[in-house]
């Protein structure tokens, strides 16, 4: 595997900085705008996966990025969960939140495969050399 030296390698971070185009894209129509207390919450849920997946790759410690992918994944169900409300509403259409669906569901995926290789691997870090 190819060393990866800033979070915006990951292809984590990337997933995820993709779905947050994509919910601020979706939240920004004329009628989904208007539910102020979710198109903050949705908002928020997205600026954190982003920020947790960077923040805990800066920390330079697998046990703490560990702890912060975790976040970043609970903040990628809870974003999931709230395009289900945002379509229930039919604030979004089915194709609108397929895309979406996918995208989160696939940067979940993708923060488990990454916890799983920090779980197993040999190096901690550049704070433990």
């Amino acid at each position: 595997m190819a060393t990866i030296e800033k979070f915006e390698d990951l292809e984590a971070w990337k997933l995820a900085r993709t779905a947050s185009r994509l919910i601020y894209h979706a939240s920004s129509n004329a009628v989904f705008c208007r539910d102020f207390a979710l198109v903050n919450q949705i908002r928020r849920a997205a600026i954190s996966v982003m920020s947790n997946i960077a923040e805990g790759f800066e920390r330079n410690g697998n046990k703490e990025f560990l702890q912060f992918l975790a976040i970043a994944k609970g903040s990628c169900g809870e974003a999931r969960a709230q395009m289900y409300i945002a379509l229930d509403q039919r604030y979004i259409d089915q194709v609108t939140f397929d895309e979406l669906v996918t995208v989160l569901l696939e940067t979940s995926r993708t923060i488990s495969g990454l916890m799983k290789y920090l779980q197993g691997s040999p190096e901690r870090g550049s704070k433990f050399r």
